[in-house]
């Protein structure tokens, strides 16, 4: 099944009300974990995908879309893609920022907040060579930076082996004009 745009989700803006972030599974406070929060990179464990003959199935991730900074507000479209050979069960990417988010912002229920600076996002299911989830994040930071960099890469595949993982590491800087800085 193709997962397109019903993984499209934004984060509640800076100061909104809402649930209190929940404890994580050894208490600590802080990390959101909602409806369908991805686990972090440690806690995914079990057997990679085997292809014909008990092979490492092989896939290639990939993402782009853009970065703006406005206004203490840091916004992220992102959209993913899979250039196969092989589909992959779910990915989780991982984005670091330059600077704390707000600890307050909500984020979209496939996203949890794995550190001050880092969030990682389940982009869901991918066909061989088919697109992927899209992923938009519109969060606050502390304070009011001029610029902001974002490092975006993948922490979990589905098992997969990627002979290109180039095309799914990003480093982003946006700086804080509005504009879509795009990678």
């Amino acid at each position: 099944m193709l997962v397109a745009a019903a993984l499209i989700a934004t984060g509640t803006p800076s100061g909104a009300t809402g649930p209190e972030p929940e404890a994580g599974p050894a208490g600590a406070a802080g990390i959101d974990r909602g409806v369908g929060a991805v686990p972090e990179a440690a806690d995914v464990v079990g057997p990679a995908p085997a292809a014909a003959g008990g092979a490492v199935a092989e896939a290639d991730v990939s993402y782009h879309g853009h970065v703006s900074l406005w206004n203490g507000r840091v916004g992220i479209w992102l959209a993913t893609d899979n250039h196969g050979p092989a589909p992959v069960s779910g990915t989780t990417v991982r984005l670091r920022f330059s600077v704390a988010l707000d600890p307050r912002a909500a984020l979209p229920p496939n996203c949890l907040r794995t550190g001050p600076a880092v969030v990682q996002c389940g982009t869901g299911s991918m066909r061989a060579a088919g697109a992927g989830g899209q992923l938009a994040l519109d969060v606050a930071t502390v304070g009011i930076p001029t610029e902001v960099g974002v490092d975006i890469d993948t922490t979990w595949n589905g098992g997969a082996s990627d002979h290109n993982p180039a095309n799914n590491t990003h480093r982003v800087l946006a700086l804080a004009t509005g504009d879509p800085y795009t990678y």
